[in-house]
């Protein structure tokens, strides 16, 4: 299909997101901004969410990694649905007894402003190296389908899209990015189904004959029973629970659109329907993966991995199915970069330079330092895609976890220290023990084989780092005075 006519195709489905947010954004102010004046409708959160939870990268390296992996990836999210029950009932309800613009603030005033300083570095370094490798894979594959014709390069297409995100949150913020989500999963979601059903009848098979044609080649396995084996289904149940609590509960860009709503009764509704809708989906994927590898045996296709997806849809397919491609792509892109743009603002903001807590400055001056920081995370997005151009990982999806694994797990820590125990803890040496835990976990990560022989350390990383970080906090504590537990 020509370029041309892809490219065009991705400039309107920009335009309607910009009438999106000139409605929205109309009279914003920080307070939307930030969290949406609390105002938010939960079903358009929840259904919003999807497409922040799932990415571009869950859209390509999901169903590419059937070929390695089968449909392994569901152990994880059945852990997931745990992981959201914990939110729902934990989290929740402390967030919104406290209510905070900023889920960090917990830790500011559980256990001390130092605490609080380094939960939020280490969600703003995680959320820059999450987003960004997201954002890189997907401007990888518009660039190679549109942008190469036209002789652009590399940097300059990542810095059209930043732009363009640009566009449409710099005023609304997550008062505009409710809409935009929920518009940007329908298009994702539409385009997965149209691309199963597509595959389903050129292969002249019925749901369950192509499942059968999929365990005769090995892709349909969803257990793995080895206890050796990183995929092992207790290990990968128990850490898809413990992402879900991290990187959800504890991730200021999901929890901002959370606490976006009104009550606690409709955030939570929000979260539990979520978790269902998220299992449904992924399941989905997975089955479009097996489909693509069926389809790739077919024509003697003989990419894998990130590649199956882009290469199939783009190049054996007819041109609306390239369309749809293209569409629902940009429309898993959209979501995961603009929320973290939108969160790594509002923590930035809030957390470190504080903001909201400074009597000096009047709404317009806070206004002005908002949009700065906006722009200066833009350009540092664009920075680290190119990084990862550099780099140039053939799995995503495995390079997204195992970050998790390494920024995610002292807010495990802190957060799990903070409401399971009542001790308070040295405050100025909390980031040191931030800091040693993850590097502690590489060396255990890097050595492992030397360490535990053929036992493969998986996802539990984040379990383990968690666990060294509350372990070391515990060290640097004592039994409260007088002070009141949160």
């Amino acid at each position: 299909m020509s370029p041309l006519l892809l490219f065009s195709f991705v400039i309107g489905y920009f335009l309607i997101l910009l009438t999106v947010a000139w409605y929205t954004g109309k009279n914003s102010d920080n307070h939307s901004f930030f969290i949406g004046n609390k105002n938010s409708n939960w079903m358009l959160v929840a259904f919003g969410m999807v497409g922040t939870s799932l990415s571009g990268v869950t859209f390509v390296s999901v169903p590419g990694a059937v070929a390695k992996d089968a449909f392994a990836y569901f152990q994880i999210t059945i852990g997931y649905l745990f992981g959201y029950l914990m939110i729902a009932y934990i989290l929740l309800p402390l967030y919104y007894k406290l209510n905070l613009t900023s889920i960090y603030n917990y830790l500011s005033s559980r256990l001390g402003l130092y605490s609080y300083k380094a939960g939020s570095s280490f969600f703003i370094l995680s959320r820059v190296l999450g987003a960004t490798a997201r954002l890189y894979l997907v401007v990888n594959i518009l660039q190679e389908a549109i942008l190469n014709s036209f002789h652009v390069p590399f940097w300059a297409t990542t810095l059209i899209i930043l732009v363009m995100i640009l566009l449409y949150t710099f005023e609304g913020g997550v008062k505009t990015i409710v809409y935009t989500d929920t518009l940007q999963t329908s298009c994702m979601l539409l385009g997965l189904v149209i691309c199963v059903f597509y595959i389903l009848n050129y292969l002249h098979l019925g749901f369950g004959e192509s499942l059968a044609a999929m365990s005769s080649k090995g892709y349909s396995t969803i257990f793995v029973t080895d206890p050796n084996s990183k995929l092992f289904f207790v290990k990968q149940i128990i850490a898809g629970a413990f992402i879900t609590v991290t990187m959800t509960g504890m991730d200021q860009e999901m929890m901002q659109k959370n606490i976006s709503v009104k009550t606690l009764k409709d955030s939570q509704k929000n979260v539990l329907t979520m978790a269902i809708v998220l299992m449904i989906v992924i399941l989905i994927f997975l089955f479009l993966g097996g489909l693509l590898y069926l389809y790739a045996n077919q024509l003697n296709i003989t990419a894998t991995g990130d590649k199956i997806f882009p290469t199939i849809a783009l190049q054996h397919m007819p041109a609306l199915v390239s369309v749809i491609f293209i569409i629902a792509l940009i429309s898993a892109l959209f979501p995961s970069a603009d929320g973290a743009i939108t969160a790594l603002t509002a923590s930035f903001c809030i957390d470190i330079l504080g903001i909201q807590r400074r009597t000096d400055l009047n709404d317009a001056q806070q206004k002005k330092i908002r949009k700065r920081v906006h722009l200066a995370f833009a350009a540092i997005f664009l920075l680290f895609v190119m990084v990862f151009k550099w780099v140039n990982d053939p799995s995503m999806i495995g390079l997204l976890l195992k970050i998790a694994a390494y920024t995610y797990g002292p807010l495990l820590g802190l957060f799990t220290f903070g409401i399971l125990t009542k001790r308070a803890v040295k405050d100025k040496l909390v980031p040191f023990i931030c800091i040693i835990s993850p590097i502690i976990c590489f060396l255990l990560d890097k050595y492992q084989k030397l360490l535990f022989g053929s036992f493969e350390l998986g996802l539990e990383l984040l379990i383990i780092n968690g666990a060294i970080t509350f372990i070391g906090l515990l060290l640097i504590s004592s039994k409260p005075s007088t002070e009141k537990h949160l």
